[in-house]
């Protein structure tokens, strides 16, 4: 995991993004090291933290001398949720939550020793905003982290209800995944989002090229990508052949029964051409 940098200007306020994916065991610098190396932090710095799900994250506080704190304070956002806060104050070593109901989220170690923030076997529920503000006789300072939830998605490809297009699906990842085809078709893809934040992805596809045998979904997505592949029967001729046999059955009709169709009519035609010789044959008579 990546911790703040650090700057030799105290009274500079920059602002930083930084992205990263946490492995299962994050862990932050403490206090000492951070002294020996530089007494100085950033005023804030904002970071945007993606985290595989059923992992352990750990959130780090400001780099600054724990010597120099007065009050540690998480202020923790969920996703529809109401904000807890979680402080510790130096002089009186006391520590007092407000609003904080999820037993995952809690102490890296003893706060007097560390402020940091741990969670364990993060779940989609962790989604949000978490801000470390450390006071100090120096001046406040903050990391802000957006906590983002990766969910591996579930992928499965498949022939739509009548046979007629390949189905490429993805369901419950976080982000969305992302859906391509080897080769291109004529594709339509659809994202629908759960209520817990998860997003399944539909990419529907026809292939008029009777040439193609094989087709290929490549599924993109932070947590890894995959591909799955199908196989057309015959060529993709069958397709066709499956298209046409839909329509007869919605004609209510059958390749037998138009086939007895034609050998009636053709019989028909027959005797009335029998019938007409007849009395062509009477009336010269």
């Amino acid at each position: 995991m990546l911790c703040p940098w650090r700057t030799s200007d105290l009274g500079l306020l920059l602002l930083f993004t930084v992205f990263s994916v946490a492995a299962s065991a994050n862990s932050c610098m403490d206090g000492k090291q951070m002294t020996e190396n530089n007494s100085s932090a950033l005023t804030e710095v904002n970071i945007l933290e993606s985290v595989p799900m059923g992992t352990r994250a750990v959130l780090c506080c400001p780099p600054v001398l724990l010597a120099k704190v007065m009050l540690m304070t998480w202020k923790i956002t969920l996703r529809g949720q109401s904000l807890c806060t979680r402080a510790h104050k130096k002089e009186t070593n006391k520590t007092i939550d407000t609003n904080c109901t999820d037993g995952r989220i809690t102490w890296a170690s003893r706060p007097d020793l560390s402020p940091d923030l741990q969670i364990n076997e993060v779940a989609v529920t962790h989604d949000g905003i978490y801000i470390c503000e450390t006071a100090t006789f120096n001046g406040n300072f903050y990391n802000v982290y957006q906590l983002q939830v990766l969910v591996p998605p579930e992928a499965n490809i498949f022939f739509s209800e009548n046979k007629t297009l390949v189905v490429c699906e993805t369901a419950a990842g976080k982000p969305a995944a992302q859906i391509s085809w080897t080769p291109e078709g004529h594709c339509v893809t659809k994202d629908e989002e759960n209520s817990d934040g998860t997003v399944m992805v539909r990419s529907t596809c026809s292939y008029s090229d009777s040439n193609v045998s094989t087709v290929t979904c490549l599924v993109s997505h932070l947590t890894g990508n995959r591909s799955l592949s199908q196989g057309l029967p015959s060529g993709n001729v069958s397709l066709k052949n499956q298209q046409l046999l839909l329509s007869l059955r919605r004609m209510k009709c059958s390749p037998m029964l138009a086939t007895q169709r034609r050998t009636t009519h053709s019989m028909k035609l027959q005797a009335r051409f029998r019938c007409f010789k007849y009395h062509k044959v009477k009336l010269m008579a």
